[in-house]
């Protein structure tokens, strides 16, 4: 036998069984670490896991209690939109009434009535006695008669007085004939306006200072 030939393929066989044995235990080895490594981190992971869970149970223990007050918040923030509702609706109502307090005197400024509230205190405190609104006898110079003469033409306010012109007011006197035609219409519509817009001492005075209504 030739030991050379021999050595020849013994030696890379042995070499190749070594190999062999050494790449199973470095295999071995590593797959040993790796399970260890999986197991620390699992570990890590169940601590964290039990951590949050205990976190979590505090927070809902916390959120529990807090929960009256929060209704409490709740509920002031509902009180506070609340008033500034009834704030708003106040102010709506009041830009209601004001709009239709307007249409209101437009109205009857149309028809000629009466759109000013008529104080009859303060006329009655000015000339010692009742006054009956829209009378037109508190013209001086207008008596029971003359104020027929003014109704029969659809005069019958301080208002609609107080807008009819001096022509006007002459042709109403010349309707009733002679007699009523002398009398001077001058100042009535002035009169008139000072009663419509309640200046009861101004019209008082103006009368003692005009005997007869006139300018």
């Amino acid at each position: 036998m030739n030991f050379d030939n021999i050595w020849c393929w013994l030696i890379p066989l042995l070499v190749g069984v070594i190999c062999a044995i050494l790449g199973y235990l470095w295999g071995k080895g590593n797959s040993k670490t790796e399970v260890i490594d999986n197991s620390a981190e699992l570990k890590n992971l169940n601590d964290k896991n039990t951590k949050l869970q205990a976190e979590l149970n505090a927070a809902q223990s916390k959120l529990g209690a807090a929960t009256v007050t929060d209704h409490t918040a709740q509920l002031k923030a509902l009180q506070d939109e609340n008033a500034q509702l009834k704030v708003d609706l106040d102010t709506c109502k009041g830009k209601l009434k004001s709009a239709s307090a307007t249409n209101v005197v437009s109205s009857l400024a149309a028809s000629g009535a009466t759109a000013l509230a008529f104080n009859a205190d303060a006329a009655k405190s000015a000339y010692g006695k009742k006054i009956k609104q829209d009378d037109l006898k508190i013209v001086e110079g207008i008596g029971p008669k003359i104020e027929g003469l003014f109704h029969n033409f659809d005069i019958k306010t301080w208002k609609a007085l107080s807008e009819t012109s001096i022509e006007k007011c002459q042709e109403v006197l010349n309707s009733g004939g002679e007699r009523y035609r002398i009398h001077n219409p001058g100042s009535w519509p002035l009169q008139a306006k000072m009663a419509y817009e309640g200046k009861w001492l101004e019209l008082v005075k103006w009368q003692d200072e005009h005997k007869g209504g006139k300018l």
